[in-house]
């Protein structure tokens, strides 16, 4: 029977906690930490097996046990954790279509994460990540996906030729309304026709997209709202809605 991790100096207990604090750990390691019964759950239906499963001794949950006081100084949840996993990162070598959502400069992982969740929920083939946005595996982005992250498929994307089809980006107050430019092209077909592949843009709410993003992209869309903006996030779910609401049933 394996005794339970009692000391603040265990080598793993040290290794969880880089993983969870530095992301140049994680990217260098090629790892990253979820917590929590739930997430846990996710990354098995996923078909994600972790690298090491660790649990609060007492608890009955599978992994190796942890002194409970132990196993909550390496979370980065405010209550602790009952159990927590070490993940082996995963990233696509090109974003696949036929529906991309792209994140240029989305510095706060918390709006990475529930974008990760909104990709998930409307049926999107990848997420991608371009300059300055945050880590997708970072602590904060994993709990915000509420486990999207291990069924979105991720891609680092440096330049707009890495994405797929074709690329409407993102502007508050400019552009098209983007129920329209769908319409437009979808031009001659009908609502539920058949629609090519595309690739959303999505810049931060106070920076957003850099002009000559926006110049190169093939369609430039708002979505038209009251207030000043939206915040990342909650741009990308009303725009994969907008979107998946014209593609076939």
């Amino acid at each position: 029977m394996n005794m339970a991790i009692t000391s603040t100096h265990n080598e793993k207990l040290t290794q969880i906690r880089k993983l969870q604090q530095r992301r140049r750990w994680r990217e260098r390691a090629g790892r990253f930490v979820a917590e929590g019964e739930d997430l846990l759950a996710a990354a098995d239906a996923a078909g994600w097996p972790a690298l090491e499963r660790y649990c609060a001794a007492g608890s009955g949950l599978p992994g190796v046990e942890v002194q409970p006081g132990l196993l909550a100084s390496v979370s980065e949840l405010g209550s602790g954790t009952r159990v927590l996993g070490v993940y082996e990162e995963r990233w696509a070598l090109r974003p696949p279509g036929p529906l991309c959502v792209y994140l240029h400069g989305v510095s706060d992982p918390g709006n990475v994460g529930t974008v990760l969740r909104s990709a998930q929920a409307f049926g999107a083939s990848s997420v991608a990540l371009g300059p300055g946005s945050a880590d997708p595996f970072g602590p904060k982005a994993v709990r915000a996906s509420m486990g999207a992250v291990f069924a979105v498929p991720l891609a680092r994307a440096p330049a707009l030729a890495d994405l797929p089809g074709t690329t409407i980006a993102l502007v508050a107050g400019a552009g098209t309304p983007l129920a329209e430019l769908w319409r437009f092209t979808s031009e001659g077909l009908t609502p539920n026709a058949k629609v090519g592949e595309v690739t959303l843009l999505i810049g931060a709410e106070r920076e957003g997209l850099p002009e000559e993003l926006i110049a190169a992209a093939d369609h430039v869309a708002q979505i038209p709202i009251h207030s000043h903006s939206l915040n990342a996030a909650m741009a990308a779910t009303v725009a994969l809605y907008e979107v998946t609401r014209m593609a076939p049933e």
